[in-house]
């Protein structure tokens, strides 16, 4: 059975920097689409990024300020969010996919706020 464990999240001032990374265990890490997903309060999940075959996609809103990336060696992806706002306050949450088969973690918190 896949696993997998969000870490990073926090308190960060506007214009500040986190890195979140998820790490995977329990499943063969190359063969999955892997994605960051956030949930607001009060609204729905929206995909953040997403890394499949060398290809990533970005949401719009954050496109230039958020990376997605994977380790294969340490089986993690990580999520290097710059330049954040308050509207990008939200519970961030890793998912595994591949076919029907679909892993999620926890998600950790994280919160844009002066």
């Amino acid at each position: 059975q896949g696993k997998l464990v969000e870490s990073g999240g926090g308190l960060v001032q506007p214009g500040g920097s986190l890195r979140l990374s998820c790490a995977a265990s329990g499943f063969s890490f190359t063969l999955y689409v892997m994605s960051w997903y956030r949930q607001a309060p009060d609204k729905g999940r929206e995909l953040v990024a997403t890394s499949v075959g060398g290809t990533t996609k970005y949401l719009d809103s954050v496109k230039g300020r958020f990376t997605i990336s994977r380790d294969v060696g340490t089986n993690t992806v990580y999520l290097q969010m710059n330049s954040l706002k308050p509207e990008d306050t939200a519970v961030y949450s890793c998912n595994a996919r591949r076919f029907e088969v679909n892993y999620w973690g926890k998600g950790t918190q994280v919160t844009v706020s002066s």
